[in-house]
Order: structure tokens, then sequence, then C-alpha cells
């Protein structure tokens, strides 16, 4: 990660000098090369005067032409690779900022994240950061296409007639005062339309993702309301943002154009010898067209003007997730685990959780896990078994402490797969054999009876499969990927006890040199696990499943409970207890 210090512009300007040196040099090329254009009109005019007049002839007008043509080819090319190197640079100021803002919003802590509604999120890390580049990039190119060219047309007006220069030249600044004027406005009409975009978009998402809790409960209607005032104060906001910009450019372009009847009234007393120096018909149409190209980039740099502030207000909005201080806020208010490379062996020493202004959801959780080892975790509903798999993660505050052998492998008890292909969901854009993955979940005959069979697309969050068939999606991805210590959240909750087996058969092949911790809230498997982790009213016990059914009258019943028909239909009862 780089180190956005104080969230500073300069930071990621600097990581594209390169390619602002190539801009800087084309830019100056290709801008002082435009003043060449005005320079042959007045040439061509001239020349096209003295054919009327029979000094000159035609094969004179079509060198002229020919040399015109070159020159400007030259400056065109130079044109293009400014605007190109302009692009490149701002991709790369996009992309950076952006990897920025993910790794600041993925350290954040899932308090934090929840304070701020989607639409919000959504804003500051897609549009405000499109918003602030672009700005960057407008700057960036009006700094050669109306700053140098704009001196570059001054010194050729200066040239011709600093009387009349300065005369002409009163009317372009009123144009950029009048820009400046409206900053304010145009600063608060944006933070206004970024706001009301935000909600637009945290209602659409509520809209969508509660519909059926709205429609049960009879609250349709209000919503649809809320959405609709929502959308007109979207609509007013974003309209309000655009006008001073969009109404005022021609404004801005009449005001700056106005020294034009200075230089038709006094110009042409020049071309007539009675005026402050003497033209011929070249130097009058020479310093007319510099002029309305001059006023043409003012009324343009006042658009910027508009453009950069903007793109002030979305930098205001992200700059706090670019700063390194955010940046580490963000990771250090979460407790991370340890990891001890040289070990093979996970120490859990004292760990306790609770939610802030709560008792302990646990206390005291202390055992040790070796290579090979898979250890159960259970108990009844709601005692913090999933908690105690994210500790792992370093997800959540803990006390206590916590060794890792290495890094870790977690699957949730949600699915969570991506609206794409089975294999792509496995693989995850690894290169393999999506098909032994299937296997060792017991899924791969399933699979092959799919139309598309591993190339099936199984839509947004598996939307088109059952729920065991997401679930053993997901632990075939798990294990997969595995690392050296996997925690499997309910893994089996969704498949027949039959499956359940064989799957558990195939993670203990593979995990041979791996740590695996088992939350689940079915025992069919626990006499099989190397320790039994049971939690209850706050308190864990580390034990092995036969001691567990000797000790723990709780555990014992449960498992009895879940176990029993399966044994009978074997004709035997539990020897265990």
């Amino acid at each position: 990660m780089k180190n956005t210090k104080n969230g500073e512009i300069w930071h990621y300007l600097k990581s594209v000098k390169a390619s602002l040196v190539i801009i800087t040099i084309s830019g100056i090329v290709y801008n002082i090369g435009m003043t060449a254009g005005p320079w042959f009109e007045g040439k061509l005019a001239q020349c096209l005067y003295n054919i009327i007049g029979g000094i000159q002839d035609f094969q004179d007008m079509l060198q002229l032409a020919l040399i015109y043509v070159a020159v400007i080819f030259i400056v065109q090319a130079m044109r293009y690779v400014k605007r190109l190197y302009v692009r490149k640079f701002a991709n790369h100021i996009n992309r950076d900022m952006k990897a920025d803002l993910y790794h600041s919003m993925i350290c954040k802590s899932k308090g934090e994240l929840e304070q701020e509604s989607i639409g919000s999120l959504m804003t500051k890390t897609i549009a405000d950061v499109d918003a602030c580049v672009e700005g960057i990039r407008k700057f960036t190119t009006e700094i050669f296409d109306t700053g140098v060219v704009m001196i570059a047309y001054l010194v050729m007006l200066f040239r011709y007639d600093w009387r009349l220069t300065i005369l002409s030249m009163l009317f372009p600044p009123i144009a950029y005062a009048m820009a400046n004027k409206l900053k304010k406005t145009v600063a608060q009409g944006a933070k206004e339309y970024k706001e009301s975009a935000a909600l637009l978009h945290a209602t659409t998402y509520d809209r969508i993702s509660n519909a059926l809790t709205y429609r049960i409960y009879g609250q349709e209607s209000m919503r649809e309301h809320m959405y609709e005032a929502c959308l007109t104060d979207y609509e007013i906001k974003a309209v309000r943002a655009n006008i001073w910009e969009n109404v005022m450019q021609p404004i801005y372009l009449v005001v700056s154009m106005a020294g034009c009847l200075c230089i038709l009234w006094f110009g042409g007393k020049n071309v007539l010898g009675q005026g402050w120096t003497q033209w011929d018909i070249a130097a009058f149409v020479t310093y007319l067209a510099c002029f309305t190209k001059l006023a043409s980039k003012s009324s343009k740099a006042a658009k910027l003007f508009h453009a950069v502030q903007k793109a002030s207000v979305s930098w205001k909005r992200i700059q706090p997730f670019l700063t390194a201080e955010s940046m580490t806020k963000a990771e250090s208010q979460t407790k991370h685990v340890e990891q001890m490379p040289q070990q093979k062996t996970l120490i859990v020493n004292d760990v306790s959780f609770h939610y802030a202004g709560r008792a302990n959801l646990f206390s005291n959780v202390s055992f040790l896990a070796k290579q090979g080892e898979i250890i159960g975790i259970t108990g009844p509903v709601a005692c913090g078994k999933t908690t105690l798999g994210k500790l792992f993660l370093g997800e959540l505050p803990y006390e206590g402490n916590i060794y890792l052998p290495g890094n870790v492998t977690y699957m949730g008890h949600e699915s969570e797969l991506i609206s794409a292909s089975i294999a792509e969901n496995i693989l995850l854009g690894d290169i393999g054999n999506a098909w032994e993955a299937l296997s060792w979940v017991d899924m791969d005959a399933e699979v092959k009876r799919l139309p598309n069979q591993i190339h099936t697309r199984i839509g947004n969050g598996g939307i088109t499969l059952s729920g065991g068939q997401q679930a053993r999606i997901a632990l075939a991805r798990t294990l997969w990927h595995r690392k050296e210590v996997l925690i499997l959240d309910d893994p089996f909750s969704a498949v027949d006890m039959q499956t359940e087996q064989k799957i558990f058969a195939a993670l203990q092949k593979l995990t041979k040199n791996n740590i695996v911790l088992l939350l689940s809230h079915r025992l069919s498997l626990f006499p099989q696990m190397s320790q039994v982790l049971w939690m209850e009213n706050g308190s864990v016990t580390v034990s092995d499943h036969k001691t567990l059914i000797k000790e723990n009258p709780e555990y014992a019943s449960l498992y009895r409970i879940q176990t029993q028909g399966t044994q009978d239909d074997k004709g035997g009862g539990s020897n265990e207890a």
C-alpha cells in the first residue's frame, strides 16, 4: 500500500511523473504551434488579396497552403500524444485512489461501515473518485490548452499592437470574475447533489432488499411515496448543480468576445493607416483570429473553474479515507491475530469477547490444535460459535491471545457465491481442475447432469441452485483455496447425513497438513473430532466426544436426540453414554 501522506493530491501526481513529463513537452509544442493557425490564415487572406490585385498567382497560394497543412499535421500529432498521456495518467490516478479507498474501507470495523448507508459508500467510492479525477484531468489539460495557448496568443497580440491588445483584453477578465463569483454557488450545488444522490442510492437499495417485508406489512405505498420524494429531490438537485455551469457558458463567451468591437474599429483604422500602427490585411486577419480564439479559451477557462470546484467537493469527501493516518487507524481498530511461521500449532490463550455495552459472550477460552486435527465447536443457538470463528479473521476485537501457524481460509454459514459459472465460483481465477474440487463435496455427478455442466452459470448468489448445492460449492471453493487453518461454519447444514459422511471423509484426507475448526449444530460427526469445544452460557468446555458424553448432560442429550434415528436404523443404540 502506498503511503498517502496527509491525503495530499501531489502524492498521486508523483506516481505518474513520467506521463506528466510527456504531457508537458507535447502540450507546450502543440499549444505554441496553435498560433500558426491564425498566422497562416492571415497570410492566406493577404495572398488572396494579392492574387486579385495581380501581384501573386495561384501557385504561391498552393505552396503556402501545403506548408500550412504540414505544420498543422505536426501540431495535431502533438495534440494526440498529449491527450493520450493525459488519459493514461488520469486512469492511473483513478486506479490508485480506488485502491487506497478499498484498502481503507476493508480495514474499517463492521460497526463503522454500518454507520453509513450503502448509497453514501457507493457515492464515495465510485462517483466521488471519478469526479475528482475528472477535475484533475481537466485542470491538467487546460493548463496547456488554455494557459499556454493563451500566453502564446497574448504574446502575438502584443507584437502586432500593444495598445489595442490592452484595450480589447479588458473584457476576458470580466468573465473570469463572474465565474469566480459563482464558485460558492457551484460548490454548494455540487454538495447538495452528492448528498441527494447518496440518499437516493440508499433508498433504492432499501426498497429492493426489503420489498417483501414492506408488502407483508402493507407499507408498500408509504415506501413508494418516500422513494418518489427522494427521486424528485435528486432531479431538482441535479438540475440545480449543473444549471450554472451550462447556462452561464454562452454568457461568458459573449463577455469575452466583446473586445472584437474594439478590434473592428481600431484595427480597421490600422489597416487604413489612421491607427496606432500600420497593418496590412494579413495582420488584421491574424490579429482578429488570435483574439477570437483567446476569448473562446477564456470562456472555457471559466467553465474549468466550475469543474475544479465540483472536483474539490468530491476530494473533501474522500480525502479522510485516503490519509495514511486514516488507514493506520482503521487497521488498528481491529485486534489482529498473530502469525508465527516457525510453529505448526494453533494456540488460543485465555480469549474472551463481548459486544459493546454487553456482558461477555464467552470467557477464558484456551486450547491447542495441531496439524491434521479437526476441532468441533458446538453449543446451543446464539452461544457464540460464529463469533468465535470470526475472531481468527481479526474481524472483531477481543481479550487474550491467538497465535496462528499461518493464514486462514474461512467459510461462513452464508454461501456468498458470485454471478458466474460453477467453475469460476470454485477457482476464482486460478487455473485448475474444478471437477476435482466438486468430487470432494460429492457434487460432481450432479453437475454432470446440468446442461452446461461445470460452465453452468448459477445467477446472483447461486439463485438457480438449491441450498445444499450452494453450500457444497462454497465448501469446494474453500477446500480448493485452503490455507494452514480452515474455519468452517456449518458446512453440512443443508446436506443429508450420508453425503455429510462422504464429504467429511474427503475433508480428513485433504487436511492432514492443516488445522480445521468445524462450527456446527449437528453432532453426528463429532465422535470423529480430535477435540470438541462445548459453548454454553458464556463458558467453553474443551474436551473430546467420549468425555463430554459422560460428563456433560446437555451435550449428551443433544447428541442422542440427533443420532437416535440413525442408530435405530442400524439396529442398535448408542454405546457411548
